[in-house]
């Protein structure tokens, strides 16, 4: 931010990462809207996925700054470390077993998930963040 000459605090910006079908972004957003957005990562043979996630927040330095992030559903989870495909307890929140299809309509409350443990239910990997770093944008 120094060649910009704007004073950097990090709980001002705002990590964004998306991508599509021919390629992946990774852009700083001000709080305020007082600046535009800066382009820290852009790759046409990059895929979504937790490894090469991972190489973009650590080339950013992420661990550095903790930015607050901003993604979708399928962004949150491969930074969370959570196991891709048909699992059987896919919710990032509570332990809500998609498989019991005969209590899904029945069953209100299912109990809340505790963190996100590398090797039990559906966390494969150490996770990048903590759940409260991550912003779901919805467009509408």
């Amino acid at each position: 931010m120094k060649c910009f000459d704007i004073e950097y605090d990090p709980s001002e910006w705002y990590l964004f990462i998306d991508s599509s079908e021919t390629s992946l972004k990774a852009v700083l957003l001000h709080n305020g809207n007082s600046f535009t957005l800066l382009p820290l990562g852009h790759s046409v043979h990059l895929e979504e996925n937790y490894n090469d996630l991972s190489m973009i927040l650590e080339k950013i330095n992420y661990q550095e700054h903790h930015w607050m992030v901003y993604g979708d559903f399928k962004m949150l989870t491969m930074l969370l470390g959570q196991q891709a495909g048909y699992t059987k307890y896919l919710c990032f929140l509570c332990l809500w077993d998609s498989r019991a299809r005969g209590i899904h309509w029945t069953k209100t409350n299912w109990s809340l998930r505790g963190a996100l443990t590398p090797g039990e239910k559906i966390s494969e990997i150490q996770p990048w963040f903590h759940l409260e770093r991550f912003y779901h944008h919805l467009f509408i």
